[in-house]
């Protein structure tokens, strides 16, 4: 099959060399003609998966996108509107599968619904996502996905292989939902680490924090089922405990005392987990969705509150009865 990868970040770069591999001809797109040209002739990303070389059916280009089976979508959640765009009279009715984990700021959209409010609703539209670390699917570690939405059977042969397992669900809502909603919880344990709490403190909020991400999504439509698996509870487990996790980074550093201004301005990468807390909470508050973690966690991205202020203010709420259902 023909591809194109819309986006050369790692991720992107890294299932742009996976579907290479497993014998596909891959355009990988990025709009900086300069990088493009310096990936070509290096023959890997050396900004953001170094060390891994392309195949030869991966090429690189900032030029023509061609008319590929299918688009692949690797561009961050908050830059997927403008980017797609700019291209939308270059970009074929090709059906497309997105690698974006985020809610949009401005809209409350999630990815796929940005691209079909892009390019309109009769393009088949899907989601891959799951507990995938970059650099851990590229050096071919066992790993188990989920494509959720429009063809799924036909991404998930695309995409399937002998280390990278994939799935099908029907629930594209509840499988982006909880690869937007994770985000937020990484940057949760990001701070219990950096404050060098253990594991009782990261046991009880993955579990919490499980329930929360579920309550939501049940709240919008999304099935319970999917935040039990690999786009949920799977997904929330690497983002909370992997030292490469973006998000649980930037909580790591507030933890231990550094601002939020400074870690943004210091990172090369996006943490989709930032904006995400400050949309999916104004999606939570119309709709009457109780969600702590996420309110503690904008108390400290947003209004100043200490992260171990946000701490003792969820330790402290009313006690209750355990419930893992809405």
């Amino acid at each position: 099959m023909k591809i194109t990868v819309i986006g050369a970040g790692a991720w992107g770069t890294t299932m742009g060399i996976h579907l290479a591999d497993a014998g596909h001809d891959v355009t990988m797109w990025t709009r900086d003609a300069e990088r493009a040209g310096l990936m070509e002739e290096q023959r890997e990303n050396t900004r953001y998966l170094k060390s891994f070389r392309f195949p030869d059916s991966l090429q690189v280009t900032a030029g023509a996108i061609g008319e590929p089976d299918f688009l692949v979508g690797g561009i961050p959640t908050q830059y997927m509107r403008d980017c797609f765009s700019a291209l939308k009279d270059r970009l074929p009715r090709a059906p497309f599968i997105s690698l974006s984990k985020g809610i949009e700021l401005k809209t409350g959209q999630l990815p796929t619904q940005i691209y079909e409010d892009v390019m309109g609703a009769d393009v088949p539209t899907a989601v891959l996502t799951g507990p995938n670390i970059a650099r851990e699917v590229a050096l071919k570690e066992p790993t188990g996905a989920v494509v959720a939405g429009d063809e799924a059977e036909m991404f998930q042969a695309a995409f399937n292989g002998p280390t990278f397992r994939v799935y099908t669900s029907d629930d594209r809502l509840g499988a982006e939902l909880g690869g937007a909603l994770k985000n937020i919880m990484g940057i949760a344990a990001g701070i219990v680490d950096g404050l060098g709490l253990g594991d009782n403190t990261k046991a009880t909020l993955l579990t919490r924090g499980i329930v929360e991400i579920a309550r939501l999504g049940i709240t919008l439509g999304a099935k319970m089922d999917t935040f039990n698996g690999l786009a949920g509870f799977g997904d929330l487990f690497t983002t909370c405990v992997s030292p490469y996790g973006r998000n649980r980074g930037v909580g790591e550093r507030l933890g231990k005392g550094e601002t939020l201004d400074e870690i943004l301005a210091d990172m090369q990468s996006v943490a989709e987990g930032v904006p995400t807390t400050r949309a999916v909470l104004e999606i939570a508050r119309k709709h009457g969705c109780e969600m702590p973690i996420s309110e503690a966690l904008y108390a400290t991205l947003f209004e100043g509150v200490a992260p171990q202020e946000s701490i003792t203010r969820l330790m402290t709420r009313d006690p209750r009865r355990e419930s893992t259902r809405r």
